[in-house]
């Protein structure tokens, strides 16, 4: 189980009408069973003075991230909608980054990238940790195989100790597998897996000599 303290933050990433309700357009099965985990992780967060993000696609429209502009993703997190809506009965107790509000591919909380010239820039995330003198990380929310593993991978980039709550994941497997596989990504990239699972209470690691301990002043993009 993570130790929380005020340099520890956890990120929930995408915790969204159209991920984690039957009804979304791209609902992610099992999205809704990682709410009640996660309303429990940050309480206990909260309740060790951990500060606590939030992450949210906030798409326009119209961008080329959508199949019906020329991307590969049903409309989704339209700005203002109710499937861009955080899940309401997700507890939200903390700063919301917002991401792809330009037509960027919002996956990871970091980082943006525009679709068509493959340019990346940063969200106020990498900011707000800095301002809050966080130094750990701890990720979980949806969907795996994207938009968390995207963030886990920028958040490793910048140097923070990572760990990602495998309870409070669920993957949208576009094909058989892509969940493990992308575990197994974030896992050689030197974050820590937890479960809460009963009997299954486990950490594994890959080390990252290179970047573990401190948070460098890099962004990963």
């Amino acid at each position: 189980m993570p130790a929380y303290d005020a340099h520890t933050a956890l990120l929930v990433v995408d915790v969204q009408n159209d991920f984690a309700d039957p009804a979304g357009s791209l609902y992610v099965r099992g999205g809704e069973q990682v709410v009640p985990l996660i309303d429990a992780e940050s309480a206990r967060a909260r309740d060790a003075g951990a500060p606590v993000f939030y992450s949210q696609d906030w798409h326009p429209e119209i961008t080329p991230h959508f199949q019906k502009d020329g991307g590969v993703w049903p409309v989704h997190c339209v700005r203002d909608s109710w499937g861009a809506e955080l899940h309401p009965d997700l507890s939200v107790d903390g700063p919301v980054v917002r991401k792809g509000s330009n037509g960027e591919d919002g996956y990871s909380a970091f980082s943006m990238r525009d679709p068509v010239t493959g340019e990346t820039r940063p969200t106020e995330l990498a900011s707000l940790l800095a301002e809050s003198a966080v130094t750990r990380v701890v990720i979980c929310g949806l969907a795996t195989d994207y938009c968390v593993k995207a963030t886990v991978l920028d958040a490793r980039g910048h140097g923070y100790p990572t760990t990602v709550l495998e309870d409070a994941i669920r993957a949208v497997d576009l094909e058989v597998g892509d969940g493990d596989r992308a575990v197994e990504e974030m896992l050689a990239a030197g974050a820590h897996l937890e479960s809460r699972g009963a009997g299954r209470h486990a950490q594994a690691e890959v080390s990252a000599s290179s970047t573990a301990g401190q948070p460098s002043d890099n962004a990963s993009d």
